[in-house]
């Protein structure tokens, strides 16, 4: 890397690499550092030559035959030129000096400006014509910070309700350019789900998870890769009507049905211990069926367990992080499995049904609108009964207390006798 001085100015001089030939015409570029000073000159150098290195990436990859490549190239062209890519529209509404600055960075060759970088900085290239399906292609990478932390099952998971929404759509109005969806393509799939709530006896509340999960994909893939598009995506919701709660097991039901010695004796040994486990802490099904062998603490002088994410695993947020103690049947059903619940481990899914089904082909669930959640319901409702401090119950159920939590709710041996107080 050569530095030279021309009248009053020192410039950097070098060839052009290989790799760059086919879209530079010249064999060695000459590039002004703005400095009479040959110190600062030499400092500047480095960074000036990265600059012009990227310029000549960014319009490589602008010769690429996809769309979408040539796009994202003449964006990062304009990164390397020193501006933010704009479309026309806006470039035009720019100050007049800002638009003459920009005008200044194109380069020109033989008395004629490049038109790849003219295309850049003054935002003539039009973005490209995404369909739905390739949006959500693009989506997983760009909201993948939204799966960090999740294993392979609870990623699964993620994904499919967003898939499920992209299919609908693709379904109903065609796997459409994301640039030629208008408001009538909205209201036609709004026409859709409003028709299954009518006739096939869904709910709003699967109609606007739809419609959500459809807006995110979209809006984020706009957003990031700054399409600058008018999505026709407000207005769409259908009101919901009251959430219907889960009812909680009544004391006598869980005394005299659930906890009968022979009431669950054919149901496999895991689910069946995470159920029990259920009786006296609480917790969310997942929250045991996928804890770590560190997690149990059967033999610590106040025997608890520890909930908290692990590597491949979120839980569901920061407020379910806590640490529970674990008395009467739960205590015995963990002392089953001191290692956890291999078979669930790693995927959850098929509990909670392999559960109720069991339930309910054994009589044994109070009603219909009962299911194996609603022991997490009757645990909150037997603290509460028992007068146990709002603060300690939030701790416990691993709720937002909506304010700040100082010290630890009186600490591990507290919460145990409170439990103690409502245990089976």
């Amino acid at each position: 890397m050569s530095v030279i001085k021309r009248g009053n100015q020192w410039c950097l001089r070098r060839r052009v690499p290989v790799e760059f030939q086919q879209i530079e015409s010249r064999s060695e570029v000459w590039i002004s550092l703005k400095t009479d000073s040959r110190r600062l000159a030499c400092e500047k150098a480095p960074a000036v030559w990265n600059e012009q290195v990227a310029a000549w990436k960014a319009r490589l990859s602008g010769h690429d035959d996809d769309a979408v490549k040539h796009f994202e190239a003449v964006q990062d062209l304009a990164s390397a030129k020193g501006v933010r890519y704009m479309p026309l529209d806006q470039v035009v509404q720019l100050p007049i000096d800002t638009l003459l600055d920009r005008i200044e960075t194109i380069a020109n060759r033989d008395q004629r400006p490049d038109l790849l970088e003219a295309a850049a900085v003054l935002g003539t290239k039009q973005p490209p014509a995404l369909t739905v399906t390739q949006a959500l292609e693009a989506y997983w990478t760009l909201a993948k910070d939204k799966t960090f932390g999740k294993s392979e099952d609870q990623k699964r998971r993620w994904e499919n309700p967003r898939k499920k929404a992209v299919r609908n759509f693709v379904s109903v109005v065609g796997d459409k350019p994301m640039n030629h969806i208008t408001a009538d393509d909205m209201l036609e799939f709004r026409g859709y789900w409003q028709e299954r709530i009518e006739i096939g006896g869904l709910t709003a509340n699967s109609a606007n998870k739809d419609l959500i999960h459809l807006g995110e994909v979209l809006k984020t893939v706009n957003k990031m890769k700054r399409l600058g598009l008018d999505l026709p995506l407000d207005g769409l919701a259908f009101k919901e009507g009251e959430k219907s709660e889960r009812p909680p097991f009544s004391d006598d039901w869980i005394r005299t049905k659930l906890l009968r010695p022979d009431a669950l004796m054919t149901l496999n040994p895991e689910a069946r211990a995470i159920f029990l486990g259920m009786v006296n802490t609480g917790y969310r099904p997942s929250e045991a069926a996928c804890a770590a062998p560190r997690q149990f603490c059967l033999e610590a002088e106040i025997p608890h367990m520890v909930i908290a994410p692990r590597e491949g695993r979120a839980i569901k947020n920061k407020n379910s992080k806590r640490v529970i103690p674990l008395v009467g049947v739960s205590l015995d059903a963990m002392r089953a499995f001191p290692d956890g619940f291999p078979t669930y481990r790693d995927s959850d899914a098929t509990l909670s049904s392999t559960v109720n089904k069991y339930l309910r082909a054994h009589g044994l669930m109070e009603s219909e609108q009962h299911v194996m959640y609603s022991l997490r319901h009757s645990f909150e409702d037997r603290l509460l009964r028992a007068g146990v401090d709002d603060r300690v119950r939030r701790d416990l159920m691993g709720h937002s207390l909506n304010r700040e939590r100082y010290g630890q709710g009186g600490g591990l041996a507290f919460k145990a006798e409170m439990v103690q107080r409502i245990a089976f």
